[in-house]
């Protein structure tokens, strides 16, 4: 590993204080640089993994319920956009938009994306921004004026706890002429079919975990063994999440921006949540953040939702 590796960054810190805890964990948005972006587009279109799919198709099959938020000169604005597969879908039915902001943590295949869309969608501005969701998020000023749709879509904010949810949903409710929120929610189902999502029988899901040690050997100076982790998905039943860990399959010693980290034979790092939720449970955690569901759009096999929510009225 290079010794001039910069070990004072916002990653460093924060594995740090994440793998010096007890038990161990690590922020689930440093899953996303490049590389486990584009292996999460790949875990998107498994056999297993029943979100996206069934997601889509309700976007597809309910576009219609959708187009009243998506009405000329609505400034659509994506968190967390990743490759922008399921905004197609918006941006196919939504006639006129004033422009398509997308948001998302990495910068490189932001841009990339952008690039894509600016190619299929030449009518429609295209004004990406580099920023993390759970955090306060700059929209271009020159939009503050204009009506504004916010996509969520995937269950992402199952990744967050509660109050950082509720947090986050506060802070949308307060951006400049917001007047909707489409939002995907995963919900509450058998155990099987919820472990098989997030542990496939390929190993993609594991490879997408494991790149987290990668990316910290990578840019913070880790000396991380990936043959000597698993990735393990578990159901917390008691708070209806699914949590993937990795697991040392031995005692060692790893080097993380300097500090020594031990583990224990069997000691897990726990790396991310998804939160499954009932139309009841979301709703009482979207009424703390400001909103009022309007509309919950879901597949005849009750696996997933798309909540369209309204700002509550005062």
């Amino acid at each position: 590993m290079d010794s001039a590796v910069i070990h004072d960054t916002d990653f460093a810190a924060s594995a740090l204080e994440g793998l010096q805890s007890s038990p161990k964990w690590l922020d689930s948005k440093w899953l996303y640089d490049a590389q486990g972006s584009a292996i999460f587009e790949q875990i998107t279109q498994l056999p297993e993994y029943y979100p996206t799919r069934t997601e889509t198709r309700i976007l597809k099959e309910q576009i219609s319920a959708l187009t009243d938020v998506l009405e000329p000169g609505t400034v659509l604005v994506e968190l967390g956009s990743g490759a922008s597969v399921k905004t197609r879908i918006l941006l196919d039915a939504a006639d006129k938009l004033k422009a398509y902001v997308p948001v998302d943590i990495s910068a490189d295949f932001l841009e990339e994306t952008a690039e894509g869309l600016r190619d299929a969608y030449p009518e429609t501005p295209i004004r990406p921004v580099v920023g993390d969701f759970t955090q306060d998020i700059t929209l271009p000023a020159a939009l503050d004026a204009e009506p504004k749709t916010a996509f969520f879509p995937g269950s992402t904010i199952g990744n967050l706890p509660h109050d950082t949810a509720a947090a986050m949903l506060d802070r949308l409710r307060h951006w400049p002429s917001i007047e909707a929120l489409i939002l995907g929610l995963d919900l509450v189902k058998d155990t099987t079919t919820l472990v098989a999502a997030y542990d496939d029988a390929a190993g993609v899901t594991a490879d997408f975990n494991l790149n987290l040690l990668r990316r910290m050997n990578r840019e913070i100076g880790a000396d991380f063994d990936l043959s000597a982790f698993r990735h393990e998905a578990r159901w917390n039943a008691e708070l209806s999440r699914i949590e993937m860990h990795l697991v040392s399959q031995r005692s060692q010693t790893v080097t993380v921006a300097g500090q020594p980290i031990r583990f224990a034979e069997g000691e897990s790092i726990h790396t991310e949540n998804s939160r499954k939720y009932t139309r009841e449970a979301f709703a009482a955690i979207a009424d703390r953040g400001g909103w009022e569901i309007a509309d919950f759009l879901t597949d005849t096999g009750q696996l997933f939702a798309v909540a369209v929510l309204r700002p509550k009225r005062a």
